[in-house]
């Protein structure tokens, strides 16, 4: 090893010590050690824990699609602009409070539908290449 990789290495376990002592960027958030070692309370807590997120994708008929974006139109017209995932989570929301019968009922209105990607051009390509 080189002197210079030597040296180099000598800075970076105290390079590396201050970046883990150092505090949180964003104002209001409280690093793990300062919140377990009795300092919770100096700082304030958050009012709402930050979520995790999680990403999916489905398929949906056009008619409900367009639905969707007839709602996307609605809530701007009520001076309250949206984006889909929001009226998804809003319908969550609204499902989740529903009592059990009315769930059932929506649920029964709803019709399943075959699970996977829709076939498009690609699909009827590849079968007429082969």
């Amino acid at each position: 090893m080189t002197n210079a990789k030597i040296a180099k290495k000598a800075r970076d376990p105290a390079k590396a010590a201050t970046s883990v002592a150092r505090e949180p960027k964003r104002p209001g958030t409280a690093s793990k050690a300062s919140a377990s070692n009795g300092n919770a309370g100096s700082t304030p807590a958050p009012s709402k824990a930050r979520q995790k997120l999680v990403r999916d994708s489905f398929t949906i008929p056009k008619a409900e699609y367009e639905v969707l974006e007839g709602l996307k139109h609605r809530a701007a017209n009520l001076k309250r602009p949206t984006k889909k995932s929001e009226l998804l989570r809003a319908g969550v929301v609204a499902l989740q409070a529903m009592t059990d019968k009315a769930f059932l009922s929506v649920l029964n209105d709803v019709p399943s539908l075959k699970t996977g990607r829709p076939k498009g051009a690609n699909a009827e390509k590849k079968t007429t290449d082969a």
